[in-house]
């Protein structure tokens, strides 16, 4: 088998040497699952003196990457038929779970570029086929994200982690993103700096900067850009809502466990939820209201009980398929609010990692996902302790 090729274009390759030794990850390296390959820009900078930053046009603090050592390094990588550049930027799209398996299935080679200073130079995204960010904040440079990407992806290639099984069971300062950077050269093979930011004139350089920082987070985070403008606006009148109502309800059953919010909970008679997949109603009810908010259908028509691929699946990762729906269908989740009626257990002590659970998720603030517990007061099958229910609420926003 061919290793997968993995191929890193850092100031700090020195960084990397970690991978190596780590665990499983290190394990695959050894037998060759996957080879990594470090790449210096500084090795391929022109001058004496190895220089690979440059003050920004415009003015700024900081220095900016130029971009003739990073386009010599990348063209020095030899690039199988299936390879893929990532660009590791906080501006990019937030690192998901279903990135790591499409890399490591779709393609046999990444080359990860890391960012480094206080930025890099705009006309080297053009090398990257995407652009990752680790989260919304900043780091002094790209390794880190890169070495989650390698890790992340090395685990999933076969023969790397003993059993499929293994793998099912585990599963910025202001709220704009920065705007584009530019350095020396002003022209590079064709890509030019814009004239503005060489006009010298600081009132229209700051207008154009906030107008790239607005469409940017507009285009590559609209989440972040419709919070920005609701807060600018003061209302929420900026933005198209939709709101969707959710109800689940399962019996309650010895022998199965009792998962609420992707929390495993003990029964005081050891009952567990009845279900196909792990059965927690308080997802399923925040998915039913995703869903319902768009007119999309229930959960039952993507993830029917009938189809064995389901077969005890965690709902926490039916949720992140659920928001995928929404978010391709460019609309966002502003909140969701959630009551879970039971007569037992007492669920107060494990509101708040629901809630943590439910966010991270989603890919929205814990603040922004309520979740309540109540009894029925003895009346109807959740009095009776027959079953668990949850309704729920889903607000749903467009800029």
């Amino acid at each position: 088998m061919t290793p997968y090729r993995l191929d890193v274009v850092s100031l700090a390759p020195q960084a990397f040497a970690s991978l190596l030794e780590l665990g499983v990850i290190g394990r695959a390296f050894s037998a060759g699952i996957a080879e990594l390959h470090l790449h210096n820009p500084r090795d391929f900078a022109a001058d004496r003196y190895r220089k690979v930053d440059d003050e920004p046009y415009g003015g700024g603090a900081g220095m900016v990457l130029k971009p003739e050592p990073v386009f010599a390094a990348v063209e020095s990588v030899p690039r199988t038929t299936r390879s893929r550049v990532l660009l590791m930027s906080p501006q990019g799209r937030p690192l998901q779970q279903a990135d790591l398996q499409r890399w490591a299935i779709e393609h046999d080679q990444l080359l990860l570029l890391c960012g480094h200073y206080e930025g890099f130079d705009e006309r080297i995204r053009s090398l990257a086929d995407e652009e990752v960010s680790a989260g919304d904040f900043v780091l002094t440079g790209g390794e880190l994200p890169a070495m989650t990407v390698i890790n992340g992806v090395v685990r999933l290639l076969p023969g790397t982690v003993g059993t499929a099984h293994s793998l099912v069971e585990e599963s910025h300062s202001t709220p704009l993103l920065e705007h584009p950077h530019y350095t020396r050269p002003a022209e590079f093979r064709g890509l030019l700096v814009p004239d503005v930011l060489r006009s010298g004139n600081h009132a229209s350089i700051e207008a154009w900067r906030q107008q790239q920082r607005e469409h940017r987070t507009r285009e590559r985070r609209p989440d972040l850009y419709a919070r920005w403008r609701m807060a600018a606006d003061g209302c929420d009148q900026a933005m198209q809502i939709r709101i969707g109502n959710g109800y689940d309800i399962h019996r309650l059953v010895g022998g199965r466990p009792l998962i609420l919010g992707g929390v495993t909970l003990e029964h005081p008679d050891g009952l567990g939820l009845d279900g196909h997949s792990d059965a927690d109603v308080l997802v399923h009810a925040v998915m039913d209201a995703l869903l319902g908010a768009l007119s999309l259908g229930d959960i039952g028509k993507y993830f029917p009980p009938t189809d064995p691929k389901w077969k005890g699946a965690d709902s926490l990762l039916l949720l992140e398929q659920v928001v995928a729906l929404v978010r391709e269908r460019g609309w966002q989740v502003v909140n969701v609010d959630a009551v879970v009626i039971a007569e037992r257990p007492k669920l107060k002590p494990h509101i708040e990692a629901m809630r943590s659970n439910i966010a991270q998720r989603i890919g929205i603030d814990a603040d922004a996902v309520g979740v309540k517990a109540t009894t029925n007061e003895r009346l109807g099958p959740e009095g009776r302790e027959e079953g668990i229910s949850c309704q729920a609420v889903a607000l749903l926003g467009q800029p």
